[in-house]
This record gives C-alpha cells, structure tokens and sequence, in this order.
C-alpha cells in the first residue's frame, strides 16, 4: 500500500514501486544474457569487438534508466495531525524537501474531480495555501485517502 496510518493521526505516503530491487538485477542479468546470445556467433572474429560496444551501450541505457527512475521515485509524504497544528513535509528526489503547517481548525481537504494534473487530485489548504498530497497515488487510492484525511480530522 503506497500510503499507510502510522497512528490515527499520522499518514506516511510513498510511491508504489513495482520492481524490487532483486528485479532490477534480475532484469539487468536477462537482459545481458539475452543480448549476449546473438554475439556468440561473432566469436573469434574482428565483427565482435565493432558490435560489443553497441550492446554495451544498450545495457548501460537500460541500466541508466531504471536507476534514474527509482531516483524520481523516491518521494516520500508525511502528515502529522496535531491538536493545534498540521503539518505536511514532502522530501522529493534529489534531496528537494517542502514544508507546509497551518492551524488544524482551518485545514480543508478538497478534492479536484477535474483541473488539476490528474483525476481526483487531493489537496490540503489552509494559511493561505493549497497544497498537494498523494498526486502520485492512483485515483481510488486518492478518493479512499480524500474520505480518510475527512474523518481523522473531524476527529482531531
């Protein structure tokens, strides 16, 4: 589950990541071996080392790739519900790190069945601001999570 209540008042969200990382290696290795098969015929000859380069090439592009997606993907979402104040920290890849309070009174819960990036896209606001949360999630996900953020903070 990409989101889960650590407490009836703490929510930990993080992206769905559908290759574990003995799949990366799985992939990698599959991918080696298979590119490998047509060049066993090209053994002992000078055409080896011209098309060597090019799969090469092509396993680091796969490789370059997955990780850079794994990089993008590591988001991770936090809401604390306290009895006087919510806050939101949002730490995105690279590093990037987003902070968002407001008084637990005021915070509304919308969700934009239309407009926004993707369907039923959720967001907090409060203080002035309207923040995102869970864009990442898919959307039952995001409507299930719209009805539980309601209730915890009726609840608080």
């Amino acid at each position: 589950m990409p989101y889960r209540w650590t407490t009836e008042t703490e929510l930990e969200l993080s992206p769905h990541r559908s290759l574990p990382p003995q799949g990366f290696a799985a992939v990698i290795l599959t991918f080696f071996a298979l590119a490998m098969i047509p060049l066993t015929a090209f053994l002992g000859t000078l055409a080896l080392w011209g098309l060597l380069p090019f799969a090469l090439l092509a396993l680091w592009g796969l490789w370059w790739g997955l990780r850079r997606s794994y990089a993008d993907g590591m988001i991770h979402e936090q809401l604390r519900i306290g009895p006087t104040e919510t806050r939101l920290t949002r730490e995105g890849p690279r590093g990037a790190r987003a902070d968002w309070h407001c008084n637990t009174y005021w915070v509304r819960v919308t969700v934009h069945q239309t407009g926004g990036p993707v369907p039923h896209y959720v967001t907090l606001s409060g203080n002035g601001r309207e923040v995102e949360i869970g864009a990442f999630l898919s959307e039952d996900e995001r409507k299930r999570l719209a009805g539980e953020l309601r209730a915890a903070f009726r609840r608080a």
